[in-house]
């Protein structure tokens, strides 16, 4: 089969990128993939049945999407046919689908791979309904985008969506011995510098190389340390796009490490967000959010606390008023927690739909006019601040409401555990006046 640099019109005897030189020629030497394609892994399983159905590929960059759609074409001698949304159109694709008719004719089927699959519109991903139905192509998708999000759900449903890992610490370390097998000759790295090499391609194995070219290239002659590395090399920004996935993935974290009591891991992230270039204000008014849906009443101050860092870092912009926004990511984490009055709200919205459109109880309609005090508006009220404990016990529920429901019902944590124990009080004195009328 040709390979991909030979089929970019150079010749085999050119100079090749080392990444080029070490992409795989079988899909056991794939690296970081292994709950893919060993053991009892969806490719591995297919290789053994004889079968390949339509698979979108959904992973990070560098991790092995377009070699291990090459080595699939290969390894079930199908046809490579590989293609680009961001260079293709309806006319590419047509004259894909032609050769793939007329192949099949002949007996030999097609793998169609398409890079960036995500980037097709709706109407260019119906398109390949009929040929993936009708068998004439086996398609492979590769897209670093959620194909939930990006794919119809259409094609969805005739491809097996499998995800692909970013290279862990293990993987990069095969990734560097290959590397160096192939030079000739180690890495001018210390084990401080070379754990520090391996941080910098963050999991994509491509930049990795790339990071090893550059590092050969400095013909340096004695091994560097960590310090020394970082001045030849600049380290990336750690992966993040905070118009597409990832964005929802770190606010996700962030939003439930401040929920689980975890500073740690939640500063971790909120930095993980401000250092991929995400809005300040847009945390900001997350972290008010999550003092009043997850803090509540355990402890008020947290929305409070939110609030001011919100309004401390438009006063004073980047970076000082980030430590406002990180001082509030420490309090939240570290606060009582309390989702009662959130769990609450949305009792009293279903019973609201329930019950419809009841009118308050008389006694506490106010009576402006002479005619609405013949109708009985406000009469029997009582006033609460003249009552003993500065509370009537009256029902304030409407008369034909079905039962006296009870939406919010404080946590024994923090601030609402005494908050608990005035609503108890208050309840029984109500309940006692309900059962005398």
């Amino acid at each position: 089969m040709t390979d991909l640099f030979e089929s970019a019109g150079l010749e085999a005897g050119a100079p090749r990128p080392l990444a080029e030189r070490l992409r795989p020629q079988a899909l056991d030497e794939v690296i970081g993939q292994d709950h893919l394609l060993a053991g009892d892994g969806p490719i591995a399983r297919m290789r053994r049945q004889g079968r390949l159905a339509s698979l979108i590929l959904w992973g990070p960059p560098g991790v092995g999407k377009t070699t291990i759609a090459r080595l699939l074409a290969e390894d079930s001698g199908l046809e490579f046919e590989p293609l680009s949304a961001v260079f293709s159109g309806v006319a590419d694709l047509k004259k894909v689908f032609e050769r793939a008719r007329a192949r099949r004719q002949t007996g030999r089927g097609t793998l169609l791979f398409v890079d960036e699959i995500h980037r097709f519109n709706r109407a260019q991903q119906d398109g390949f309904l009929p040929v993936v139905e009708e068998g004439t192509v086996t398609l492979v998708g590769a897209t670093n985008e959620n194909p939930s999000f990006e794919l119809n759900s259409a094609l969805l449903s005739r491809c097996q969506v499998l995800v692909l890992k970013a290279l862990d610490d293990a993987a990069l370390e095969d990734l560097l011995k290959r590397a160096e097998a192939e030079t000739g000759k180690p890495l001018p790295l210390d084990e401080g510098a070379r754990t520090v090499l391996r941080g910098m391609a963050d999991g994509d194995g491509r930049y990795l190389l790339n990071l090893v070219e550059e590092l050969i290239s400095l013909e340096i002659a004695e091994p560097l340390d960590a310090q020394a590395l970082a001045v030849h090399l600049n380290k990336r920004a750690p992966a993040y796009d905070k118009d597409r996935d990832e964005h929802y993935n770190l606010i996700s974290a962030l939003h439930k490490s401040v929920r689980g009591s975890d500073p740690d891991a939640a500063l971790y992230w909120f930095a993980r967000m401000l250092e991929g270039g995400e809005d300040p204000l847009f945390l900001a008014r997350r972290l008010v959010r999550m003092a009043s849906e997850d803090i509540g009443l355990a402890d008020p101050t947290g929305l409070m606390i939110a609030n001011e860092a919100a309004r401390t870092y438009e006063r004073l912009g980047s970076p000082e008023g980030e430590l406002a926004l990180a001082h509030a990511v420490v309090h939240l984490a570290t606060a009582p927690k309390s989702n009662a009055v959130y769990v609450a709200y949305k009792r009293a919205r279903r019973a609201v739909k329930q019950t419809g459109s009841l009118m308050p109880p008389a006694h506490i309609l106010n009576a402006p006019t002479q005619m609405m005090k013949e109708q009985g508006y406000g009469s029997g009220y009582e006033y609460d601040h003249d009552a003993e404990d500065g509370i009537s016990g009256q029902d304030y529920f409407p008369d034909d409401m079905p039962e006296r429901p009870v939406f919010y019902e404080p946590l024994d944590r923090g601030r609402e555990a005494a908050i608990g124990e005035r609503l108890r009080a208050w309840r029984q004195k109500r309940n006692a006046r309900r059962k005398k009328s």
